[in-house]
């Protein structure tokens, strides 16, 4: 996909968002993950509703990390441009990842380009459904995204809806069922983002980090186990 150019006040490597209202996120099949539950740093493919590849993203942190912490793992994800340029940084530090902590949610902090601060995810209290605030760089609520009371992925999608403040729904984060022997062997996931085509580049690339969190909070497996669970449990 080609750059567009002549686009003032938008971050270097955002200018392809400017165009779209839809990214696809599908995860690299790990063989190490799909035959003996070993953790490896994930890998994603990012593309438009057209197929074209967009950027594709890297989990950055040591096997440790990843095999002792599993799905609650602190993680940075690098997520390069078609140049192999590092265009979009995500950090997420290590949280606990249950309901009765309240004092202790979930954070993704995004920069673009790394260094620069953009907006970060942040994950609201509730023992129900999950949900999350998207915040711009002055630490301002922009979005919220709601979750459902199951996120069970069994033969179906499972829908995130994209709010906005005044509660109308404005896109949303699906995590797309893909086919039984996946779903069940591997923790590679698809997913879908929609969201308005004039949404500012920054709260898109913060919204493409929300997924990759959503993704790790509901969906990765650990030893080859399900994580996905009803509500916040």
């Amino acid at each position: 996909m080609s750059i567009p150019s002549g686009i003032p006040n938008c971050p270097r490597g955002l200018e392809y968002l400017t165009s779209i209202d839809q990214l696809l996120v599908k995860q690299k099949v790990e063989l190490l993950e799909a035959f003996i539950g070993f953790e490896t740093n994930n890998k994603f493919s990012i593309k438009n509703a057209l197929g074209q590849k967009v950027y594709y993203a890297v989990e950055d942190n040591d096997c440790c990390t990843r095999n002792m912490c599993g799905p609650a793992r602190p993680f940075d994800m690098k997520i390069f441009d078609n140049f192999q340029q590092e265009v979009i940084h995500l950090n997420r530090p290590l949280a606990c990842s249950a309901c009765c902590f309240p004092c202790c949610l979930q954070t993704m902090e995004v920069s673009a380009p790394p260094g620069n601060v953009i907006g970060s995810i942040e994950q609201e209290w509730s023992i129900c459904s999950p949900s999350f605030r998207i915040l711009n760089h002055l630490g301002d609520t922009v979005l919220r995204i709601e979750g459902p009371f199951c996120t069970f992925s069994l033969c179906g999608d499972v829908e995130f809806n994209i709010v906005s403040l005044t509660g109308a729904k404005v896109g949303k984060i699906s995590k797309q069922w893909s086919g039984l022997a996946r779903e069940v062997f591997t923790d590679a996931d698809f997913f879908g983002i929609t969201f308005p085509l004039d949404l500012d580049v920054r709260m898109k690339a913060v919204l493409l980090g929300a997924t990759f969190l959503i993704d790790a909070m509901f969906f990765e497996k650990s030893g080859n186990r399900e994580g996905d669970t009803p509500g916040m449990f």
